[in-house]
């Protein structure tokens, strides 16, 4: 019912008893993830199958913390917001572990100083001191609904949220399960609503897939995963997963189970040797015979709690009802539990002939995993969900690609992560359209052309996802729009106003219906007045003055005016978008990126070396700070073809080049590259791009095969050493791969130089750069 078997629990080594046996005293968690559009419907038919009063979400208190307590404390003594926030930020702030005021006070010398100097931040601390971890206020659990036999207000004392017709209990998680309730987490996942976007999508092509009856064994699918395109795929897209991934060459289900279960901070630390022993770099270690069944699919590494089970069931004689409490009492660290548990376990196992010494160092072992050891039908449960959509991706990319997209459609940076995903898969992204785009993303097929991907109307800035519904309806239902005009005629002036219209046209959406984007633009008042008219006749059924049909409204006229630059109109565009859509910017400097060596930022990071680098960029944002000595630097965001990077300004370049340092304008950076947990860029050097390419000379590829053509190649560049373009000669191994030599000093490269090197014999290439 609750299709808990839809991974094959045999095949893969699922035991119930972890989830329940007769031997557990607690009830069970159920956490239970639902396509995040229907988690509503699943509420609802809860409450209606047992009753409304027999449901109801958790209650959680918000805390009084440091932070919160002295500014509720500020504002009831009266003090100054200003002066009050100052205070507050003196807190340290880190929201996994909020220290408390005393932690605070001891760790700031500046905060103990304003208590001594200031009597009434003295007064306010203590005051705050009395209150800290008090509960501040009521609120609902995101997910956590429990479920009675009977009406809840026989079993436990219930809230109700002003914002919610159903019931909340008066009790915190950690409570409702001790007055007997069972507690389920009904999570919504966008994974599953795409996976269901991506299904409904492929089915409009005829073709009939059902996601839970894929294969697990599709080569293409784990040939995408081990070189680390996973992009949009559940829980394996982060760059240190995909790092993982390149090395471990996933090829079979179990794999993806395991990486799951260990890209955890603890079992992290066992990455390497699991990847070592599937590569057969290292000897896998069972422990003892008996248990390499156990672990043998896990290369002798212990990953899951389910194998602290078999382990204590096979070498101790367990039974699994008896080993999940082991496995409770172990990950707890429950030490008066752990003595009688050792003993249990070292009595067993001798008395299946383990030796007494053997016993305890496996007992030991697995102890000392069991605290972080993961459930594997979780991890399972997980893999399974990022296998589907790996397969997915690997096989219908340009559904999954547009079903992705559609679920982060105002979430203009992933929106940009996924638009540099198409551009290495090959895949087109069209421009919005308001005659071809839908309000969601779409898949657009053209006879005899690849499927491209058509952006939404709905993820272009400030638009709403609702007016563009009605938009993509009214085009659906009375047919494409002709002209400005006809869109505007039709437009409800109560659904689109002057913003929507303004970022339409700068994305292009109206391309189609007039080319001149400048022109749409300063025209939005002028359709917004025709609308308007247009809606006025409609409603008062207004007709011609002798009862005829209705009479002809006079179109109106756009204002004269030249389309922007193709600057300006990026610039424009990328306002709209988020990102640069139709082009970018340094896509004009292609020939002189080359001969000024400047990398991809993507290839840079990519690459992990740190030193100096020549980068490009087309500068997004400015980001300004005072250093504690008082100097001034930057971040500094910029936008190349491959990506987004920072790059900081200290304040002698910040000085120096600020008044360059224009939104929209494009650099020549040098930098100092240094990688930590990321990459980190440091200016050394910026100049505006279109002087640095204006000084940067034609160079000369030259591609040989072989030495012969190297004496012939030298006379012809001897009377050339007096230029400024490099020489770079390419030379082709056997194998298939390329050495790359640059000769040292600058040369003067011509046409006339071109055609001499390229009849040279054994000559493969010459080329300009």
């Amino acid at each position: 019912a609750l299709l808990i078997t839809d991974l094959d629990p045999l095949r893969f080594g699922l035991l119930f008893e972890r989830f329940l046996n007769p031997e557990r005293v607690s009830m069970p968690d159920f956490d239970i993830d639902f396509c995040q559009d229907r988690r509503d419907e699943v509420i609802r038919y809860v409450q209606d199958k047992y009753g409304r009063n027999h449901v109801a979400q958790i209650i959680t208190f918000g805390k009084l913390q440091a932070r919160a307590v002295l500014r509720d404390v500020g504002r009831v003594l009266e003090m100054p917001y200003g002066y009050v926030d100052k205070i507050c930020k003196m807190i340290p702030s880190n929201p996994a572990n909020p220290p408390t005021l005393e932690e605070a006070l001891k760790a700031e010398p500046q905060l103990r100083k304003l208590v001594q100097d200031d009597p009434i931040v003295e007064k306010m601390i203590n005051i705050a001191r009395k209150l800290e971890g008090l509960n501040r206020h009521a609120s609902t659990h995101a997910a956590g609904v429990v479920i009675g036999d009977r009406p809840l207000d026989e079993l436990i004392p219930l809230y109700r949220d002003p914002r919610s017709d159903m019931l909340v209990t008066g009790f915190s998680m950690k409570y409702v399960e001790s007055a007997g309730l069972v507690k389920f987490d009904f999570l919504g996942l966008k994974t599953l609503t795409v996976l269901a976007k991506a299904e409904q999508l492929i089915r409009e092509t005829g073709v009939d897939i059902d996601v839970t009856k894929l294969p697990l064994d599709d080569a293409a699918t784990y040939e995408m995963i081990g070189r680390g395109f996973t992009t949009g795929v559940f829980q394996l897209e982060s760059s240190g997963m995909v790092d993982v991934l390149r090395k471990l060459k996933p090829d079979k289900f179990e794999d993806i189970i395991a990486v799951v279960a260990l890209y955890r901070p603890g079992p992290m630390d066992n990455i390497p040797s699991y990847i070592k022993r599937k590569h057969g770099e290292e000897t896998p270690d069972y422990l003892y015979p008996t248990l390499e069944g156990i672990l043998k699919e896990t290369f002798g590494i212990m990953i899951y709690q389910e194998q602290v089970m078999q382990i204590a069931q096979e070498l101790s004689g367990y039974s699994l009802g008896a080993a999940d409490i082991l496995r409770r009492a172990m990950g707890k660290k429950i030490r008066a539990e752990m003595a009688e548990q050792r003993q249990t376990f070292i009595e067993g196992a001798l008395s299946r002939g383990v030796p007494e010494g053997k016993a305890t160092d496996i007992f030991n072992q697995v102890n000392k995993f069991a605290g972080y050891g993961f459930n594997k039908s979780h991890a399972a449960a997980y893999a399974l969900v990022a296998y589907q959509t790996a397969y997915m991706k690997a096989n219908h990319p340009v559904e999954f690609m547009a079903a992705s997209m559609t679920l982060e459609l105002t979430n203009t940076d992933k929106l940009y992560v996924f638009r540099r995903a198409l551009k290495r898969m090959g895949i087109e992204l069209l421009q919005a359209d308001i005659n071809a785009s839908g309000a969601a993303f779409t898949v657009e097929r053209t006879p005899g052309c690849d499927p491209a991907i058509r952006y939404a109307l709905a993820a272009i800035k400030n638009v709403g996802e609702a007016a563009m519904k009605q938009v993509v309806r009214e085009r659906e239902t009375n047919g494409p729009y002709k002209d400005l005009h006809d869109f505007a005629g039709r437009l409800d002036g109560n659904v689109v106003n002057k913003r929507q219209m303004e970022n339409l046209a700068r994305a292009g959406a109206f391309d189609s219906l007039n080319g001149n984007r400048r022109q749409v633009f300063e025209g939005v008042e002028t359709m917004l007045r025709h609308a308007s008219i247009a809606q006025n006749e409609r409603a008062s059924g207004q007709m011609g003055l002798f009862g005829g049909k209705d009479k002809e409204m006079e179109t109106p006229s756009l204002p004269e005016t030249p389309e922007w630059t193709k600057m300006e109109r990026l610039v424009e565009e990328q306002a709209a978008i988020g990102f640069y859509l139709s082009a970018h910017p340094l896509e004009d400097y292609e020939k002189e990126l080359g001969r000024l060596r400047v990398k991809p930022s993507a290839e840079v990071m990519a690459s992990g070396k740190p030193g100096a680098v020549k980068l490009a960029g087309t500068l997004m944002d400015i980001s300004e700070r005072t250093s504690k000595k008082g100097n001034r630097y930057a971040f500094l965001q910029f936008s190349d073809t491959s990506g987004d990077f920072e790059v900081i300004a200290f304040s002698e370049i910040l000085s120096e080049k600020r008044p360059i340092l224009e939104i929209g304008n494009s650099f020549f950076i040098r930098a100092n590259a240094q990688f930590e947990d990321e990459a980190r860029f440091t200016a050394q050097g910026l100049e505006p791009l279109a002087q640095a390419a204006a000084g940067a000379a034609p160079g000369l590829a030259v591609v040989v095969e072989s030495a012969e053509p190297l004496p012939a190649l030298r006379d012809v560049l001897s009377g050339r050493r007096h230029g400024e373009g490099q020489v770079r000669i390419i030379s082709r191994l056997e194998e298939g791969s390329e050495v790359e030599l640059e000769l040292k000093g600058g040369y003067s490269v011509s046409q006339e130089i071109l055609n001499a090197v390229r009849a040279i014999p054994g000559v493969v290439e010459a080329r300009e750069i």
